[in-house]
């Protein structure tokens, strides 16, 4: 009887580390999504400005970024 309840303690234990283990791998994705878009609007941003610093117009920069192969 002790040994069952052991058992069934251990296999509780395991699937609860299970579920943070796959909690966790979704929690770090989520953050590397995150982290990943927001690099992308920071470069978005100073490629922005960088644009503007060479001299281009507001309308030079939006046709820039209209490009297909952009």
């Amino acid at each position: 009887m002790a040994s069952q309840v052991l058992i069934s303690i251990s296999k509780d234990e395991e699937e609860r580390f299970r579920r943070m283990s796959e909690e966790k791998y979704q929690l770090d994705r989520q953050s590397d999504l995150s982290y990943a878009k927001q690099e992308g609007r920071e470069e978005v941003r100073m490629e922005i400005i960088n644009l503007l610093k060479s001299g281009k117009s507001p309308e030079e920069i939006i046709k820039e970024f209209e490009k297909p192969n952009r």
